[in-house]
């Protein structure tokens, strides 16, 4: 399942550069320029495209596959960190622990 869906979040990646690198920025006419709208029957902003669309779904399957793969990973029981530590070992009890001299602080 992991593999799944770590495959559909850099499918849906490339698909979404892909498709907003396809698109035409919004003055990138000579008319809109001058003040002129070529796309006045829909408003200013124009009619939703089909690249549009297919932006902003592929933009929420992003969404939703980067957090289901945050929540797998805070899920799994091992991590690196949790394997490269090194366990201490504690001496049996106080007594048999040596203690450094402290240096004398004595002035010449």
């Amino acid at each position: 399942m992991h593999t799944f869906v770590t495959f559909t979040h850099v499918l849906a990646c490339f698909i979404l550069i892909f498709v907003v690198l396809l698109q035409t920025g919004k003055g990138s006419n000579m008319g809109a320029a001058f003040g002129g709208s070529s796309q006045t029957v829909f408003g200013s902003s124009g009619a939703g495209t089909f690249l549009g669309k297919l932006t902003a779904t592929v933009a929420i399957v992003f969404m939703l596959t980067s957090l289901l793969l945050t929540y797998t990973a805070t899920q799994r029981s091992s991590s690196i960190v949790e394997r490269s530590q090194i366990p201490i070992t504690q001496p049996a009890s106080p007594d048999t622990a040596t203690v450094p001299a402290a240096p004398s602080a004595t002035p010449e």
